[in-house]
Formats: structure tokens, C-alpha cells, sequence
């Protein structure tokens, strides 16, 4: 008896694109009913290697089989066709439009020359159910949180009829409640005879979830191994090259002058609620305060307020004993605040601009880079190429647009930026997110030597490991307002959990 045919071959997969070739000759098997993780650092390939199958490229040698028969995947509509659907890291929904209209947008259930919607919903409402998805399907995209934004582009696949479903990065945006809840949702696709690929760089989700793994590097195969047989260890070196430290090694801190001080800080938002609620807080030179939270707690606003992007309502906000309440962005970054932004796209980079120019965004209007009101791109490129080198930014050249590059590369590119104007408070929102392992421990060391030059750093992260290992003090924002500090040997992510829920810090853990 011959064994069944992968339900997805991939044989020999080359693609070039200027200057770079992003998949080398790639080979993969997804067998019926597995989850096949595809593992690589933020360059690697992985997301090309997908768009491939999805149909969103072609490539340039190679073919795909599906179900032991040749195919050519010339567009997401021929994928869709074939039964792979694909739930991309940025998610394609339409905000304004609910969640059963983004289900159904291009292939809606017609009655009578009109959309039938009530037919949609309710084949919506039965999709929703037998995976767990627990969707509302007549809520408005952008009155629901990215965990259910996520769980409508999963659905989109499953209305359409996907046995094959791509996950690219699916846990990067969401809280460590929603990615449980997301393992489980797999797990219950996979044991309906769905098969999944999906793109990771967390090698503690291949170990929970994945049943084969396979290792790009620089768009080359290195392995494909049985999750069974192999360690977090093994995969980390195997995918960047190198043995890689899951320790954070430093030194106890040496907390000076104190540099931040927020008092009293209070903030509406437009519908007049709270979101910042007499917040206290301070910050010394010499020490990584980590904040930590569930998402929507008031972190955004609180960077928002320190950056001079949120006008605050009451309160003071103090840097070096200098009064920075209400200030302009600008007057805030010569002050000597550097910000990393959550949102690497939104905040941090204007992506259509080359590299050199997103590094001098806000040091552009001073010598050496302008003068009597003329940019002098020969300094700026200078710089450029230096702290492009320093930090290893892999760009094909410094001309090259920030939008090409890889996530890992644009959030060096920022870290660059913001650590060369030597701040005496640097702010860290998400550094990490939708990093693989050998950037997140770069970016990590990063923000350790900042601490050791005598920097304040105030890091925000969703990453409760990272929070951990990271800081040297922790505060905990619920509800906008800080309700406990911590340190971090003397607590573990249980306590913290239950803080970040509300309930208060066990007597005698509270530090002043």
C-alpha cells in the first residue's frame, strides 16, 4: 500500500528579486492533518516562500504539487480555488464593515439578485461554533480586539473552504491569553483533517504546537526535523547559525538621579474616559523600569503623554527636573527622550522614504545633515551606513526603501536611530514583537547597555519572559494607572498575571 501523497509538495522553489534571492531551491512536504512550522529569522524567506503558494508570486524555477498533481498557483483566487487559504500577519480587513460583510467580501450568497445575508450569517455563526471561534458575526471590525480581527481572517479561509491554512506569524500582535486560545483553535482544525503551515520565529509555540518543523536560512532548507527529536536549543542555532542565549545576562543595577517623574497624571480620551488615572511613576538613571499589563490598559497613552503625542489633563510630568508637561514631540526628543514606537509602521518609520532617510527623520534640520535649509545627503549617508553597519541592518543598500525590508531589519534600523542620539530616557514599547530569537536577544542587549551607560529605560512589553528577564524593577498598569510594583526576582508571571487582571501585589512585594 503506497502512503498518501502530501497535501502540499513544494520542489525546488527559487525566487529572485533584485540583488537578493529570497528562496534557494526550497523543498517542503505538508502531510494530511499536521502542523508543519516553517522557522527562520525576519529575512529568511518564510513569508516569500508562503506568498508563493498563495499565489501572490510566481516563482522563477520549481513547481508546487497539491495532492500528488502539478499545479500552477497564478493568484490568491487559483489558491483559494485549490483549498489554501492564507491568514497574513497584517490582516485584510475592512474596518468600517462587519465581520460577516469582510467574511464574505468577492464571494457573497446571492437570493434574488441581493446579497443574502442572513444566509452568510448563519453559515458564519456554524463556522464559528465548530472551531471555537467564538465570533459575533454583525460586530464591526474596528469595535473588536486583533485576537477576534484574527479569528475573522481564519474564518474568511474556512467560508471559502480552505483545507490548507498558512498562518503567517499569527501570534505577533496578540496577548498571551489570545495565543493559548489561538493553539487551541489550530489544534481543533487540524484534528477536523485540516493541515496548517505555520510561519514562527517563537520556538516555545513549534514546541507546543507543531508536529514537523522545518529551518530556513537566508532562503536556504538547513533541516527538517520531527518536533519530537529536536530542543528549543538545536532549533535556535540551527536558524541563526549560532548557539543563541536564552538568559539575559547582566549585571545588578546601579539606580542614580532619579530622571523621569510623572505625578498625578490624568488623561481623557474624546468620549471623556479616563485613560490615564493619577498615574505615578519614576524612573533613575542606570535602571530598566518594565511595565507590564494587558494590552489596552493605558500603555499607549502613557508613551503617548511621555513623547508629547497626548495632551494630559492634569498632573506633571518631569525630566531631569525639567518641567515637560505638554511639550512638543520636538521640545520632548532635544530634552533627551528617545522613543522606539510600539508600531513599528505607524510610529517609527516612513516606509516609502530610503533607509538613509528614515535614520535622520529627527535630527534632519541640524548640521551636519542640513544647512540654510538644504540637505546634505552626502552626511546623511555617511551616517547612514554607519549605524546601518553597527547594528547589522541587512538592507541590500542604503538607498533601499524601508518597506522591502524585513521586520527584524526596520527595528534595528529604529533602535539605531533612537540609541545614536544618546538619550538620558529611552523608551521601549514592544522592541521585540515579531522578532526571531537571535534579534530579540540583540535588541535586549541593546537596551542593557543603555542601562549600563547610566541611561534611564522604561521598557513596555507585552512578553511576560521578556518583562521578567529584561527588568530590573517592574510596575503593573491596569486601568491607567500603576497598582503595584514588583521586583523580578521576586516574582514570577502567575503573580503577575493576577495583577495585570487588577487584583493588588501580596503585602511585602510592594518596593518603594
Amino acid at each position: 500500500m503506497t502512503a498518501a501523497a502530501p497535501v502540499v509538495e513544494l520542489k525546488q522553489i527559487t525566487k529572485r528579486f533584485p540583488g537578493i534571492v529570497a528562496n534557494d531551491s526550497i523543498s517542503l512536504k505538508l502531510q494530511k492533518g499536521e502542523i508543519h512550522a516553517l522557522l527562520g529569522e525576519n529575512g529568511a524567506g518564510k513569508s516569500t516562500l508562503m506568498n508563493i503558494v498563495f499565489g501572490l508570486y510566481q516563482p522563477d524555477e520549481g513547481h508546487i504539487e497539491i495532492n500528488g498533481q502539478k499545479v500552477m498557483i497564478d493568484s490568491p483566487n487559483k489558491a483559494i480555488e485549490l483549498g489554501i487559504g492564507m491568514v497574513h500577519q497584517h490582516f485584510k480587513l475592512v474596518q468600517p464593515f462587519t465581520v460577516t460583510e469582510n467574511i464574505i467580501l468577492g464571494s457573497e450568497p446571492k437570493a434574488g439578485g441581493r446579497i443574502n445575508y442572513r444566509k452568510a450569517t448563519a453559515e458564519i455563526k456554524e463556522l464559528s461554533e465548530r472551531y471555537g471561534l467564538q465570533v459575533n458575526p454583525n460586530a464591526k471590525i474596528h469595535d473588536i480586539s486583533v485576537g477576534m480581527q484574527q479569528r475573522v481572517e481564519i474564518l474568511k479561509t474556512l467560508y471559502r473552504g480552505a483545507d490548507i491554512l498558512i498562518f503567517d506569524e499569527p501570534t505577533a500582535v496578540l496577548t498571551p491569553q489570545e495565543i493559548s486560545e489561538l493553539m487551541d483553535i489550530m489544534k481543533r482544525l487540524v484534528a477536523e483533517g485540516k493541515s496548517i503551515i505555520l510561519i514562527t520565529h517563537k520556538l516555545k509555540e513549534i514546541m507546543q504546537i507543531a508536529d514537523t518543523v522545518t529551518i530556513i536560512r537566508r532562503g536556504k532548507v538547513i533541516d527538517t526535523l520531527k518536533k519530537t527529536e529536536t530542543t528549543p536549543n538545536e532549533l535556535a542555532e540551527k536558524m541563526v547559525g549560532r548557539s543563541v542565549s536564552f538568559k539575559v545576562d547582566k549585571k545588578p543595577a546601579q539606580p542614580a538621579e532619579v530622571v523621569l517623574q510623572m505625578d498625578h497624571v490624568m488623561s481623557k480620551n474624546k468620549e471623556g474616559i479616563s485613560v490615564l488615572n493619577d498615574l505615578n511613576l519614576q524612573v533613575r538613571a542606570g535602571e530598566i523600569l518594565g511595565i507590564a499589563g494587558v494590552d489596552g490598559n493605558g500603555q499607549s497613552e502613557l508613551i503617548e503623554s511621555l513623547t508629547g503625542l497626548r495632551h494630559i489633563d492634569s498632573g506633571k510630568i518631569t525630566l531631569l527636573g525639567k518641567d515637560i508637561t505638554n511639550q512638543s514631540p520636538r521640545h520632548i526628543t532635544e530634552s533627551g527622550v528617545s522613543h522606539i514606537p510600539e508600531d513599528r509602521h505607524k510610529h517609527g518609520l516612513v516606509l516609502d522614504f530610503s533607509m538613509s532617510e528614515n535614520i535622520v527623520l529627527e535630527t534632519y534640520y541640524k548640521q551636519p545633515y542640513s544647512k540654510n535649509g538644504f540637505l546634505n545627503y552626502k552626511a546623511i549617508d555617511e551616517q547612514a551606513a554607519r549605524l546601518i553597519e553597527q547594528f547589522d541592518v541587512r538592507t541590500p543598500s542604503i538607498h533601499t526603501k524601508a518597506r522591502s525590508l524585513s521586520g527584524g531589519n526596520q527595528q534595528k534600523a529604529i533602535i539605531a536611530r533612537e540609541i545614536d542620539k544618546n538619550p538620558d530616557l529611552l523608551i521601549a514599547a514592544q522592541p521585540t514583537r515579531g522578532l526571531d530569537v537571535g534579534a530579540i536577544e540583540f535588541v535586549q542587549k541593546q537596551l542593557i547597555a543603555q542601562r549600563d551607560q547610566g541611561k534611564a529605560v522604561i521598557l513596555i512589553s507585552f512578553e511576560l519572559d521578556e518583562i521578567l528577564n529584561v527588568s530590573d524593577r517592574i510596575a503593573v498598569i491596569y486601568e491607567g494607572k500603576i497598582v503595584g510594583e514588583v521586583l523580578p526576582e521576586e516574582t514570577n508571571d502567575q503573580e503577575l498575571g493576577l495583577m495585570m487582571a487588577g487584583s493588588t501585589a501580596k503585602e511585602g512585594a510592594k518596593h518603594e
